[in-house]
């Protein structure tokens, strides 16, 4: 551990020093094949010449001005978003968790324009919306939220893919007037909810004057085999989405993309940010949508997921130390009877970086231009660590 850096890392033995492609390399020079892609993250794989030869030039014109003026590059972004995701407007950000906090910012005040006092947004079990005070408010209880009350109140939690219980509380408390939900739940343990029941939460949430919210940080831009996860469920379109990680590639951008009238909600010196919609990040991002589209990233992670989870099941069919494999397109999880840790640190070993999350499932974000040998090679490694 660094004497000058806070302990809030369980960081594995090594440093990471050059990428390329799917490829990380150490500091003694050693090749590692990247099966996480910085926690979704790095989509494109590592040092994407496209993408480095984008950020350059942009450095070299201009880093950074404020929000003060027209950003034209923020603004083509915000256009590219939209059209990808079906919405009208986007608050372009940094991180994840501005994105979700925008998202609760826009559900209160529309709550308070319909005359609601206190507007609660309802949440779901096992879910993970990031680490601010209202993001972890939002999401599960536990280690997360532990030493870091009180939390910000306004929220009421429902089970996971149980549409039933999200109607029950919406005809419960007419005080509700947003519902959260990731698509997939990723921290919670790759969790994907039974077909038709993003399209319910739709249903109840037109019955009861409800906004719809898909947390998409993770799931979004291709990861599953769609541009977004709920795209699975076409009829379930939402008010908003909140974008983030693969949207830089790793240069720190976000938004929160919304349709009318949400998208209407927000006026001037209602929201803000220093860094956000910079010209290094917009152009970055708007790189980032281009080099998705050119290398039709959506149809690919279909295909090489489909790939992938067939092998690990083949593989593994029937191991007693295998509750279950499940996944969509190329955000997969293998989830163990024990802790999962062991697989991490010995996939370390081999030359294969899979990260844990839930202490019980093995993770997989694999950066979505693998190619079929990388596939095999990430499924064959963990087929041989979980059987010896």
């Amino acid at each position: 551990m660094n004497r000058y850096l806070m302990n809030t890392y369980a960081r594995m033995p090594v440093a990471f020093v050059r990428g390329e492609g799917a490829w990380l390399f150490d500091e003694d020079g050693r090749r590692y094949l990247d099966a996480i892609s910085g926690i979704g993250v790095c989509s494109l794989g590592h040092a994407d010449p496209v993408l480095a030869d984008a950020i350059c030039d942009q450095a070299r014109t201009l880093l950074h001005t404020a929000n003060l003026g027209h950003i034209r590059l923020q603004e083509q972004l915000a256009e590219a978003l939209c059209s990808v995701a079906g919405m009208d407007r986007a608050f372009i950000t940094n991180t994840g968790a501005e994105a979700i906090e925008c998202a609760i910012k826009i559900a209160r005040r529309h709550g308070h324009e319909r005359g609601i006092d206190k507007p609660a947004v309802l949440v779901v079990e096992g879910a993970f919306h990031g680490r601010t005070l209202a993001a972890i408010s939002a999401s599960a209880p536990g280690k997360l939220q532990h030493g870091f009350t009180p939390l910000v109140e306004g929220f009421e939690r429902v089970p996971f893919n149980q549409p039933d219980a999200v109607r029950d509380a919406l005809e419960r408390n007419p005080q509700i007037v947003a519902v959260l939900v990731e698509p997939i739940q990723g921290e919670g343990g790759v969790r994907i909810p039974d077909a038709g029941y993003l399209t319910a939460l739709r249903q109840i949430c037109n019955q009861h004057s409800a906004l719809l919210i898909f947390d998409e940080i993770q799931t979004g831009l291709c990861r599953t085999g769609r541009w977004f996860a709920h795209l699975h469920e076409p009829e379930s379109t939402p008010d908003m989405i909140t974008v983030a990680k693969a949207l830089g590639n790793g240069v720190p951008v976000a938004a929160c993309v919304a349709r009318s009238p949400s998208a209407e909600t927000l006026t001037p010196g209602s929201h803000g940010t220093t860094f956000g919609g910079s010209p290094l990040a917009c152009r970055a991002a708007l790189t980032v949508l281009g080099r998705m589209r050119e290398l039709d990233l959506p149809e690919r992670a279909g295909r090489l997921g489909a790939l992938l989870i067939e092998h690990l099941r083949e593989g593994l069919d029937g191991h007693p130390r295998v509750a279950g494999i499940r996944g969509r397109g190329l955000m997969i999880g293998i989830e163990l009877v024990d802790p999962a840790a062991d697989i991490r640190d010995r996939a370390l070993a081999t030359g294969l970086i899979v990260n844990v999350t839930s202490e019980r499932v093995v993770r997989l974000l694999p950066p979505l231009i693998i190619d079929r040998d990388q596939a095999l090679q990430i499924a064959e490694t963990l087929i041989e660590l979980i059987k010896t």
